[in-house]
Formats: structure tokens, sequence, C-alpha cells
């Protein structure tokens, strides 16, 4: 089987790994968590630091999780991150979404979050989630919007920052406006019974603003984001020095407010 790549856009600076462990099962998967049963055996994909992949492990007690992310390097965050909790039902591996290693019909769910719109080939990757799912389980899949982001107030190079983050990772072989695509991708891929649905990140209060326009104030000049962006040509060190301190000013707003959309999908085998 061919293995469709893409770069992932961000990298795992401390900066990008700020807003990755702020993720849980209850701010990332709500969609899903109402399917959980105790028993069940669950595959996440993209796993990165681990706290969702840790969280979804305490819904099933008497169950199984295996975190699975394309960086041997952050698995080591990951597996820390079980240790700390005491978790035995959880075990973590490098894999390739496109040609997951393990037989048909492994998982009762597999689960990904903000994977496909990293992906070489998004419908390849729903493929091979299908496959290692078995009758009567779930695949189960959130992916952001970029292009649907809102924020108030129009601060002077946010549009930009918007802009160059786009090109960015359509250069680097993915689709930052996944979230509109995931019912898409699913027919493609063969699912028939999918629930699609939205959910949303919310950043308004004054922690919110800073710990949101500080991160990506960072990542915008320290990241591998920054240095794609650089390489490829989408803009020059002023132009991600403005940017960097775009996301600071609309972090000093008092009526600052920023949303993140994600599309969703529930697809039962």
């Amino acid at each position: 089987m061919p293995r469709e790549t893409a770069v992932y856009t961000h990298g795992h600076h401390e900066s990008v790994l700020r807003s990755h462990t702020w993720r849980t099962a209850a701010n990332s998967a709500a969609y899903l968590l109402g399917e959980l049963k105790p028993h069940m055996k669950i595959l996440d994909i993209g796993c990165g630091p681990g706290t969702i992949t840790a969280d979804l492990a305490e819904l099933v007690p008497r169950g199984h999780v295996t975190g699975v992310d394309a960086s041997d390097d952050v698995l080591t965050k990951a597996r820390a991150e079980a240790a700390g909790r005491g978790l035995s039902n959880i075990e973590f591996a490098t894999a390739d979404v496109h040609a997951l290693d393990y037989p048909d019909d492994t998982f009762c769910v597999v689960h990904a979050h903000q994977v496909l719109q990293h992906v070489g080939d998004p419908v390849q990757a729903l493929r091979e989630m299908r496959r290692v799912t078995k009758p009567g389980g779930l695949v189960a899949v959130r992916d952001a919007d970029y292009a649907a982001m809102t924020w108030y107030p129009g601060v002077p190079g946010m549009d930009e920052w918007l802009d160059v983050y786009e090109r960015v990772a359509r250069a680097n072989g993915g689709e930052p406006d996944a979230g509109r695509r995931l019912k898409s991708w699913a027919l493609e891929a063969g699912f028939r019974d999918i629930t699609s649905t939205a959910g949303t990140w919310c950043y308004a209060s004054p922690e919110e603003r800073a710990w949101w326009s500080g991160l990506w104030a960072d990542r915008t000049l320290a990241s591998s984001y920054a240095d794609r962006a650089l390489e490829g040509g989408h803009t020059d060190r002023a132009g991600l020095e403005a940017i960097s301190e775009a996301w600071r000013e609309w972090g000093r707003q008092e009526d600052g407010w920023f949303t993140c959309l994600h599309g969703e999908i529930l697809c039962r085998i």
C-alpha cells in the first residue's frame, strides 16, 4: 500500500505543546464520550503528548487504549502523562495513518483529533481507520477549519496570520479547512452511517486571551511553522514579527474574543 505523507506544519515546539497539553477528552472529544463503554478497545491516532489518550483510558477502565503518532519524540511525553496518572491500560507506538500496522477489525473505536488536516490523503486515512474498526464500532474524527475561525476586534495583522498559515499548511500537503470536508471525505472513503456535528473552542477571558495569543505569538516566531513559512517564501522575518505582535495586541484587548470551529464526524461501521 503506498504511503501518502504530509509535513506536520506545527512541529512540537514548546509553544505547540502548550496548546496540545491543554486538550482533554471533555474539551476536544465531547461528541464521542456518550458512546464509550468501560470495556472498549480504542485506537487514538495522532495522540501527541497523550492528554486526550489518557482521558480515554480512564473512561474505559476494563478496556484498553493505544495511542499512536508519527513522531516518536512526542510519545515520550505521552508515556510520561500515562505513567503520572498510574494508567496500566494504555500503550503508545509510532504509526502512519495511511497504512496502520493493525489487523482488520481490531478496535471498538478509532479516534483522531486534529489529524486529517495534516495528512497527504485523508480519504485513504479514513479507509484505514475503517479497516481496523470492528463491525458495530465507531470512527470518530474532529478537525479545525481555519477559514471559519473568527475573532474580534479586527487587529491589523491577524488576517495576514490566517493567510500565511493556510498557504504554509497547503504547501506542506495538508488542508487547513478540513473541518468542513470531513463528511465528504468519509463518504468518499465508503462510510454511509455518518453523524456530522460541530464544536468550538472560545477564548474570551483575560486568562484565555493571554494564553491563546501568547502561544500563537511564540509559535509564529519559533516553531517549525515559522521555519516553513520562511523557507517556502510565504513571508519574511519582519512579516512574522508583525504577525506575532498582532497576536499580542489582540490578546491585550479587553473585548477580545476568538473562536475555533471544528467539524466532527461519528461513523458507524
